[in-house]
């Protein structure tokens, strides 16, 4: 049997604790009686479980600690955190009545959500095996991901639930159960979709801008300052902002690259990738 490291399994195991406890804790509560706090903290951990799930891949390489057994748990972690507990917290917190219409569609768009992200890690899984003998592929892997990654979905489903409960929202907008369900319906389906389809979004690792100088530094600084202000004051907004505008940055850049057409060499690496389901052989 290959070695099992227990640090880089020990973040995972971790992180995979956040999404359970927020399924268990969430089905403690009567159905609809989900607040805006539960729903933060719930958000909360799961952002925890995000952070958990960048750090253990990135420490099993630093420390070459990467196995098989780490890298199949990771995937089943994944799937629980980001793939079922955005689901359940959202059907735990609407209030609707069993075998209505709507409750049946609330039930459709969450197993689409959750069926979308165990097939989007299936096929990561596959490209991930593919790529290991070849470097082109790998090089690939660093720049972009083919399909919503199931986090950055996690987090957009999330936002939305936690941003649909703000008071200040509320307050302003009285949508009512029915719109409510059917606009979070209708997210996690687009969200779901946004998963399996072959567009490529950009990846983390391929921000790398030079600093020119001091006051670009500075800049930074001040903005990051910022974000963290607005993450301690402003949770809701600035967890929706911030996992809609990247969404919407690999839609703008497929945009982009589809108006610029095949032979072009804009956003070559954001050419879609071929039908999985294609059949290729004469």
């Amino acid at each position: 049997m290959k070695r099992v490291y227990l640090v880089p399994n020990a973040v995972t195991a971790f992180g995979l604790a956040c999404g359970l406890y927020v399924i268990f804790k969430i089905n403690m509560l009567e159905p609809g009686s989900g607040d805006y706090e539960v729903v933060l903290t719930s958000a909360i951990l799961l952002l925890v479980a995000a952070i958990a799930d960048f750090f253990d891949g990135a420490l099993a390489r630093a420390i070459h600690a990467e196995s098989e057994f780490g890298f199949v748990f990771d995937t089943l972690a994944d799937a629980i955190s980001f793939g079922v507990a955005p689901s359940v917290l959202l059907l735990k917190v609407l209030s609707l009545s069993q075998g209505t219409f709507l409750s049946f569609l609330a039930i459709t768009g969450c197993m689409i959500f959750s069926l979308c992200g165990v097939l989007r890690l299936v096929r990561f899984n596959v490209k991930t095996n593919e790529a290991k003998t070849n470097t082109l592929l790998q090089e690939e892997q660093k720049k972009h991901f083919t399909g919503l990654p199931i986090p950055a979905a996690a987090a957009a489903a999330v936002s939305v639930n936690l941003l649909s409960l703000s008071p200040w929202l509320q307050n302003a907008f009285d949508f009512g159960s029915f719109y409510r369900a059917a606009i979070l319906t209708s997210c996690m389906v687009v969200l779901g979709y946004l998963m399996v389809c072959r567009l490529k979004f950009p990846s983390l690792k391929m921000l790398r801008f030079p600093i020119p100088s001091f006051h670009v530094a500075f800049l930074t600084v001040v903005f990051v300052v910022l974000f963290l202000y607005g993450m301690i004051y402003y949770f809701s907004v600035m967890l929706a902002v911030i996992s809609w505008l990247y969404i919407i940055a690999g839609l703008i850049l497929a945009l982009i690259r589809f108006i610029a057409g095949k032979k072009s060499k804009t956003l070559e690496e954001f050419e879609p990738e071929p039908d999985d389901f294609s059949d290729d052989t004469p």
